[in-house]
């Protein structure tokens, strides 16, 4: 069915809605930012500004009233104590004029100039009544009190310009806070008509553009489902209606086509379930051929084991022949052949010796999970402390520190255990850095699970690392650098999931720190698996004896 594709998609439609009213609520935004802008100045201006310099200004006509009433006081009464206001006034008079010059009462400025014009009036009239508050001063004459009263007045006058000036630029200042705080309320008010606004036009427009369109489509699948399936669907309005009716229309016709190939189905039905039974009897006797050859490759395994264990034998021996002929060679010719050729010796010596240590661990690795093993309840820490016994010669050439925390019991097979905790610690102090190598042993409780962590301050290993190292025969270093065949992890990745646990490097932690989980307590799981494996020993010896 073709869809009109000249309609505007909703998308479109509530696109341009969004736009004209982002475009509205982003202007009043904007004007209200101003406003609030506008606002936060004017009340900045009036209290951190305007009232500071009217209350220093009060301060400074105390401090002058002060100094006038200890004046008068001293000329009458001639007493040392009636001076203690004047002395006082001088001290707040400096402290009001040096707060008015940090709020602004700069020279040049108007509120600079008054308080110049304060300090000049009250400097004349200090050195006026200077003479007569002197210790030594005469009594004061009434025209020394005229003009001390007179002087005065000016001072009176100058500190009245200079309040009734501060006075104006609060009131001015309170003119300009209240437009502001006008200003802002109509923003908010025109903000909030907006949204309004818009809730209005999505809810009619969608109602127009959506809901009618979808109730129209809605009818007509219902009377598709309910009665008619031959009756066609049509959408109309927006393009992606109109294409959900045409989807719903294809559908309708699939679902004509699936029950014409449905009834076709119920014809063929019959056959398909005589040929399933026959199908069910092929599957039986194809599983009793299945559960033959399982036993047959048991057999086979074990056969390989036993193989693998020989051949192990039969090449450890030439190997034990060449090294010891070539050490007897080395004895033999020690100071008779040249340099090249001694080392042509030790090549063939080292050679021998990796072999041997690589048939042996690569014999052990097999081993694991082979043979039937008994799971007993040990004590890790006393694992460890074998582990580092075992180690004492690498700890001492290494000048290395262990240390453990406690360590829980647990159900294991402790040769392999021990394996696993010698590993990791060897692994530690051979490849230490600069430092002597400081390894930690530790455990934690997580769930039904111990996590133990062995942890050193070594070279540490790459986060890309993290899972190539426990692969067989996978090396970081070079022989030279560092000794070893590369199986190591590998191997202790086999006794730890032989022990129904997981292994790996923690690549978040700080120092160099391998980790892994084994079951705490009882596991009845791992004495299944140690019985299991016991049967298929005693089967496969029986299959070998009797060959």
């Amino acid at each position: 069915m073709s869809v009109d594709a000249r309609g505007w998609p909703i998308r479109r439609r509530l696109a341009l809605l969004a736009a004209v009213e982002t475009v509205l609520l982003v202007a009043a935004l904007v004007a209200g930012g101003i406003a609030l802008h506008s606002l936060s100045g004017a009340r900045a201006q009036l209290l951190d500004v305007i009232a500071p310099q009217r209350l220093a200004a009060i301060q400074l006509s105390t401090a002058l009233l002060n100094q006038e009433t200890g004046v008068r006081g001293y000329q009458l009464g001639r007493q040392p104590a009636f001076l203690v206001p004047y002395t006082d006034g001088i001290r707040s008079q400096a402290d009001a004029a040096a707060q008015l010059r940090q709020l602004g009462a700069a020279p040049g400025t108007r509120i600079g100039d008054d308080l110049d014009a304060v300090l000049r009036a009250a400097t004349t009239w200090q050195a006026a009544a200077a003479p007569t508050i002197a210790a030594d001063a005469p009594p004061v004459t009434a025209d020394q009190v005229e003009r001390g009263r007179m002087l005065f007045i000016d001072v009176r006058s100058a500190l009245d310009a200079q309040l009734d000036h501060l006075t104006g630029l609060r009131d001015a200042g309170r003119v300009e806070l209240e437009a502001a705080a006008r200003f802002l309320n109509a923003m908010f008010v025109v903000v909030a008509g907006l949204v309004l606004l818009l809730f209005a036009m999505l809810f009619f427009g969608l109602r127009q553009v959506v809901t009618r369109p979808i109730l129209r489509l809605a009818g007509e699948v219902r009377r598709v489902a309910d009665s008619d399936v031959h009756s066609p669907v049509h959408g109309t309005g927006p393009r992606e209606i109109a294409q959900l009716g045409a989807d719903v229309e294809a559908m309708r016709q699939r679902i004509l086509d699936e029950v014409a190939e449905l009834e076709q189905a119920h014809a063929l039905l019959d056959r398909r379930t005589r040929e399933l039974d026959r199908r069910t009897q092929e599957a039986e006797r194809s599983n009793a051929m299945l559960d033959r050859r399982t036993r047959e490759l048991e057999r086979s395994n074990a056969d390989l084991e036993q193989f693998a264990y020989v051949a192990s034998h039969d090449l450890q021996e030439p190997l034990r022949k060449v090294a010891s002929f070539c050490q007897l060679l080395q004895r033999r010719y020690q100071g008779l052949l040249d340099e090249r050729g001694e080392q042509y010796i030790e090549y063939a010596v080292d050679g021998a010796k990796r072999m041997q240590v690589l048939i042996n661990d690569l014999l052990a690795f097999s081993r694991v999970g082979r043979k039937p093993g008994q799971y007993v309840m040990a004590d890790a820490g006393a694992l460890v402390d074998d582990a580092i016994a075992n180690l004492e010669v690498a700890l001492s050439l290494s000048g290395g520190k262990v240390a453990r925390g406690d360590l829980p019991e647990v159900r294991v097979e402790p040769a392999l255990m021990t394996a696993v905790f010698q590993n990791l610690i060897g692994n530690a102090l051979k490849f230490k850095g600069e430092t002597p190598p400081e390894v930690r042993v530790t455990a934690e409780r997580d769930g039904d699970d111990w996590v133990f962590s062995v942890s050193d301050n070594g070279i540490g290993i790459d986060a890309e690392y993290a899972e190539r190292v426990f692969a067989l025969f996978q090396r970081l270093h070079t022989r030279s650098a560092y000794p070893g065949t590369g199986i190591g992890l590998a191997l202790c990745r086999r006794i730890v999931e032989h022990h129904g646990g997981r292994i790996w490097l923690d690549t978040e932690a700080a120092d160099t720190t391998f980790r892994f989980t084994l079951p705490a307590g009882e596991d009845p799981a791992l004495e299944a698996v140690a019985h299991q494996d016991a049967a298929h020993e005693d089967s496969a010896r029986e299959d070998e004896g009797a060959a």
